[in-house]
């Protein structure tokens, strides 16, 4: 008997798309070094490393094994599994892996496809690490979408947006290895939207502060590019890494590191005293000192209870199902009474009736004239008595 090599092959473990860019790099390997040695090209490594896609087959395990994953996913671990990572209780606290953790709550690891009916316990963990999770970083998360959007009240609504968007990608957002730094992420791409140019209430900024100092702060970072004011807030307000805020950026580290330069250029240039420091990091120290107090200053609206957040994902995905469901039926409604009613043979149209000109009139024969008239009524006559019969003469 023949066995069969069609079946599932279990696939290659991979880390989180963040881990995928610090493990490259932490082996000094560029994406086009990586993208060679597995046969494809650097932008599609570069979307496996900001989660875009994922490898699959020889490549995915070419890839892990290139860059030193499956050592560190399938080796030997004495500690408890992680639990779920927020960040601190500062309004610009970074949300690195390790700075503070919910207390008494784990995240479980959830199964790949969720059952229909889960049991009430697993559901109730992930309602509190959900719950511990919202309660620790959305407060900070509203200063921050703040100092991005200048906008009030699109803060608040671009965190909310960015937790429903976790509690309906739950498992996925659990087992992520920075849980704050997958809402963070959503919070700012919405926050950022050029879309919110067309609605009228968020059409143009609040107030600006009436302190000088703050207000002058807030107004360098709104006439920023976006990109840039991203970047100055991720490296020197929450305190990341450059590659990280490179890889949440979806920026190469070097891109990430001039947009860092020509933000803190753009700041000196309207506040002199940021210029002082002579070491870059005195520099982000301090920006990172007032980032923190415009934060902190400025109200913002708060956020919403966690059980509302979770409700709302819930009564939003619902909708959408039920959206769903009503435009397949229609669409089937439609093609239903499109087979039913459609002819089942091609018929030609007769074409209308059209007016032809250029064509002669009818000719017929003409008047006749008096001679032959005559002629006429002489044949008549000889033809009632018959011709006189012809005899041939026989010689």
């Amino acid at each position: 008997m023949t066995r069969s090599t069609t079946g599932p092959v279990t696939a290659e473990p991979l880390p989180s798309p963040k881990e995928r860019r610090r493990l490259r790099e932490a082996r000094a390997l560029s994406e086009e070094q990586v993208a060679a040695a597995v046969g494809v090209t650097a932008a599609t490594v570069r979307a496996w490393e900001t989660g875009r896609t994922s490898p699959r087959g020889r490549k995915r395990t070419a890839y892990s094994r290139l860059i030193g994953s499956a050592d560190t996913l399938t080796g030997p671990r004495e500690s408890p599994p992680p639990t779920v990572e927020a960040t601190g209780s500062t309004t610009m606290s970074p949300t690195e892996p390790g700075t503070g953790t919910a207390t008494g709550t784990e995240v479980a690891p959830a199964p790949s496809s969720p059952p229909a009916a889960p049991a009430p316990v697993g559901l109730t963990a992930a309602e509190d690490a959900f719950d511990a999770l919202y309660t620790r970083i959305a407060p900070s998360l509203v200063h921050q979408a703040y100092l991005l959007t200048g906008r009030r009240n699109l803060s608040q609504e671009a965190v909310e947006h960015a937790f429903q968007l976790a509690w309906q990608r739950w498992p996925e957002v659990a087992r992520d290895r920075d849980p704050g730094g997958w809402v963070r992420a959503a919070a700012y791409e919405y926050a950022m939207s050029p879309w919110h140019r067309l609605r009228r209430a968020h059409r143009h900024p609040d107030a600006l502060p009436e302190d000088p100092g703050r207000r002058a702060l807030l107004d360098a970072l709104l006439a920023m590019p976006p990109a840039h004011r991203r970047t100055l807030l991720l490296y020197d307000g929450v305190g990341l890494d450059l590659p990280e805020t490179a890889a949440e950026t979806e920026a190469s580290t070097p891109a990430a590191a001039s947009r860092l330069l020509n933000a803190r250029a753009a700041i000196a240039e309207r506040l002199p005293e940021l210029a002082d420091p002579v070491s870059p990091g005195e520099q982000s120290a301090l920006l990172q000192e007032r980032l923190g107090s415009l934060a902190l200053t400025e109200q913002v609206p708060a956020p919403p209870p966690a059980r509302a957040v979770r409700r709302g994902s819930e009564r939003k995905a619902e909708l959408w199902t039920r959206a769903a469901i009503c435009f397949a039926v229609l669409l089937i409604g439609a093609t239903a009474f499109t087979l039913k009613t459609a002819p089942t043979q091609y018929e030609q149209p007769i074409a209308p009736a059209e007016r032809v000109g250029g064509v002669p009139p009818r000719g017929g024969p003409e008047k006749l004239t008096p001679q032959d008239l005559e002629l006429q009524k002489a044949l008549r006559g000889e033809l009632a008595h018959g011709p006189e019969r012809l005899v041939p003469r026989i010689p």
